[in-house]
């Protein structure tokens, strides 16, 4: 054919270049060219590597048996997680115990053909080197990696995304492929993977975003969850809701295109409202300081190992009474927090004009002060004396007015001082009130404590060492010593008891002065709390009233030396409780798990059983490493005091409870089978109640870390007493009433108790043992008793 005629016949477009068609196919041969010779390129790269690098590659038999580092876990007596210990959060779970909901959402946005491909997804991979080719192989590049890829990577590999890294990572992959089932290279990514906060695998990362157990996850929340692979911080919903939330729409629009859920089933999985776990969230069961104590006991046996080998420790504590007794402490203090006096901002910060620099400003001025439970934190934008409006993250304002501002007027006066006065950019504490609404508030300096345990074995229940762990880590429960004032009291009357003092021993209730010669140091001249006298009356009222004189004349007639030695029975330290008269209020150091265990040998009939926390240890597989339940009798229980003396001890404690300092329990938990004693040291310095059912013994303790005044008004009964009864409300819920019943040899005498051979006596007629004079000399039993009558008629 001429070429005129070729060049004729040939089609032209509309300027006389080809067809466009004609371009598209040379872009697709191209195009095409360009993969095959990829996949080539590859292909020769990886056949290669299989001759020289394949030998050297790491042994991953190791991984037919996965053992990850795992966290020592510290659980209550019903299986709810309390603590956690070690350098990742992970919960080794098998496959069979993933939810099926959970690999789906997974397979759905990581590898979809998983189960099908033999561990590299070839055309992904053509893509990644196209990329990786066109940057000459120096620079990073994102490939189509597998799970099997993904687990090569983060168990033997680094995240450094280079050619070499690529061939090794399929050569391990290969290797992973031919050892391991996919069942098993599943089990390891699920258990393996980083997601955020310290979270190791999908059930550590279930607990630590939604407090939940994986298998009761939903799908929004299983969502949620497999978004956070790809970059944990970027998706975190803590930190980044709005992103977290927008990768969970399309992680759950692809469970629906692969078949996975139903379109009923997306659609209401993007409405569902997901709440996140916090650190005020109700359902977290504080029990830092009791974890804390757990642990120090369990690194003391086995070292080390403990932060990596998942280890499982079960104790003895109840969560809801754990629950209460946190609320019931954290209230309490804040309450007397209230009454205080405002000390100003935490912080002040200058706030920028433009809008992001001040969104900005506000968000770091908060990471530095995070939320503290129901205190949480805010910057003040506009300050009136009757109104102030703070911001919280994510620009969320609210108006504070009326009793919301009632804690802090000393800092919206116009002549507060610049550290206390409230204006723009202060950093302030904000909560709920009660009756609803917002008010301004602050951090609590004054601290407390609460534990409680079971009498008859000494199983603890509940422990809680002070107001917030994070922001105090001293455990007062185990280690703060102090005064405990009249809360001793008891101890002192028990000792009285066999001395030959009955409940209706009348004493007289007048002032006392000893000067230096008797007291041995400075003239001493003790006062009853409310500054007056009432003149003779019986023990029974005296300790209901708390009557120091009374109490003092008490510790005369036994003898100071007598008593320190009784009080050790209870488990109390001899040297801490000196020989002086002092000891009848309570001078002398305790700490509030002394006295609850204390506390416990009137509750329990005369034993003192010392403290038992842990029941159970196992290993990460569940295997028993000690079993150590709790006994009905433990065996190490020893009888300090005879069941006659804590039966009478327990019936005068009753009286304080119904008509005394301490009237108030029975009012409220109405029910008459509660007994404990208040105290209140000199200045005020110490709070306490110290309490018991037959069941459940509690104590509270209330005070400043550096000992100071709590106030001329603040008494064991007004601080102390109602944390006591907000938590009994919990412990004593599903315990029927029921008075104790009375042991051999006590005998009721005209509506009071008495041992039997005083039965007649209506006071002393015998004293059995002598005690000692000031002198040191032994009187005998008749010569004693008419100097202890003498001793409560002056």
């Amino acid at each position: 054919m001429p070429a005129s005629e070729a060049t004729a016949s040939s089609p032209k477009g509309p300027s006389g270049s080809p067809p466009r068609r004609s371009w598209a196919r040379r872009l697709l041969v191209w195009t095409v060219g360009l993969i095959l010779t990829a996949v080539f390129s590859v292909a020769c790269l990886v056949a290669v590597a299989m001759v020289v690098a394949y030998p050297n590659l790491p042994d991953v038999s190791e991984l037919a048996e996965y053992r990850p580092k795992l966290p020592l876990r510290i659980y209550t007596t019903e299986g709810d997680l309390i603590g956690e210990f070690g350098e990742e959060r992970r919960k080794l779970t098998p496959i069979a115990e993933i939810p099926q909901i959970m690999k789906q959402a997974v397979l759905s946005i990581e590898d979809n053909r998983f189960y099908e491909h033999g561990g590299v997804d070839y055309w992904g991979m053509a893509r990644a080197s196209i990329k990786l080719l066109g940057s000459l192989g120096f620079q990073k590049s994102q490939g189509g990696s597998t799970i099997t890829m993904q687990v090569a990577r983060n168990v033997y590999l680094t995240t450094e995304k280079t050619y070499t890294r690529k061939i090794y990572e399929i050569l391990l992959t290969y290797k992973l492929e031919h050892l391991l089932t996919k069942d098993q290279i599943l089990e390891i990514y699920m258990n393996q993977i980083f997601l955020g906060n310290r979270s190791y695998g999908f059930a550590s990362a279930a607990e630590i975003y939604f407090g939940k157990a994986l298998k009761d996850l939903s799908i929004a929340e299983a969502a949620m969850l497999a978004g956070l692979p790809k970059a944990p911080s970027a998706y975190n919903p803590f930190s980044n809701p709005k992103r977290a939330r927008a990768r969970q729409l399309y992680i759950v629009e692809r469970m629906e295109e692969n078949g996975y859920i139903t379109a009923a089933q997306a659609k209401a999985a993007k409405a569902e409202t997901l709440r996140l776990r916090s650190a005020s969230d109700p359902r977290r069961i504080h029990a830092e300081y009791l974890a804390e104590t757990v642990r120090q006991m369990v690194y003391a046996q086995y070292g080390s190992e403990i932060y990596t080998q998942g280890m499982n420790v079960y104790t003895t504590v109840r969560s809801a009474e754990q629950q209460a007794a946190y609320r019931a402490l954290r209230q309490g203090l804040l309450d007397y927090e209230r009454r205080q006096v405002y000390r100003g901002p935490e912080k002040f910060i200058e706030l920028p004009k433009d809008p992001k620099q001040l969104d900005e400003a506000i968000d770091d001025v908060l990471e530095e002060h995070p939320d503290n439970g129901e205190l949480l934190a805010a910057v003040v934008l506009e300050v009136t004396p009757r109104k102030v409006v703070v911001v919280r993250q994510n620009s969320e304002q609210i108006e504070i007015s009326g009793d919301g501002l009632r804690p802090v007027q000393s800092g919206l006066a116009e002549k507060a001082p610049p550290a206390i006065r409230l204006r723009r950019g202060a950093v302030v504490r904000i909560a709920l009130m009660a009756k609803g609404g917002w008010e301004i508030t602050q951090l609590p300096q004054v601290e407390g404590a609460l534990v409680a345990v079971t009498p008859q074995t000494g199983a603890v229940r509940a422990l809680v060492g002070g107001f917030d762990y994070a922001k105090n880590k001293f455990n007062h429960v185990t280690q703060a010593w102090r005064q405990p004032g009249s809360s001793f009291k008891p101890f002192i009357y028990s000792a009285a008891l066999e001395k030959g003092l009955t409940p209706s021993t009348v004493i007289n209730d007048s002032p006392l002065f000893f000067d230096a010669s008797v007291t041995g140091g400075q003239p001493w001249e003790p006062k009853n709390y409310d500054g007056t006298f009432e003149g003779p009356m019986s023990m029974r009222r005296a300790l209901a009233k708390s009557k120091n004189m009374v109490s003092v004349r008490v510790l005369q007639a036994v003898g100071t030396r007598n008593a320190q030695q009784w009080v050790t029975r209870f488990g109390f330290d001899e040297d801490k409780h000196p020989a002086y008269l002092t000891m009848a209020l309570g001078a002398g150091s305790v700490t509030p798990m002394q006295m609850v265990t204390a506390y416990g040998v009137f509750a329990n009939g005369g034993y003192l059983v010392p403290p038992h926390l842990i029941t159970r240890i196992t290993d990460f597989k569940g295997r028993t490493l000690v079993n150590s339940p709790v006994p009905e009798q433990p065996a190490d229980a020893q009888r300090v005091i005879p069941a006659r003396n804590a039966f009478l001890m327990t019936s005068l404690l009753q009286e304080v409870t119904r008509s005394g300092t301490a009237a108030r329990a029975q009012t409220l938990l109405k029910r008459t089978d509660i007994y404990g004693k208040t105290g209140t040291t000199n200045d005020s310095m110490d709070a306490w109640f110290a309490g018991y059912h037959r069941q459940v013994a509690a104590v509270v303790w209330i005070g400043y870390d550096n000992p100071r005044k709590l106030g001329d008004r603040e008494t064991g009964g007004g601080l102390s007493l109602p944390v006591w009864i907000s938590y009994m409300e919990t412990a004593l819920r599903n315990i029927p009433p029921g008075e104790v019943s009375a042991p051999d040899g006590v005998v009721n005498s005209g509506g009071e108790w008495y041992y039997q051979e005083y039965s007649g006596s209506n006071g002393v007629t015998s004293l059995g043992n002598a005690v000692e004079t000031p002198a040191g000399s032994v009187l005998s039993p008749s010569e004693e008793r008419n100097r202890i009558l003498d001793l409560f008629r002056q």
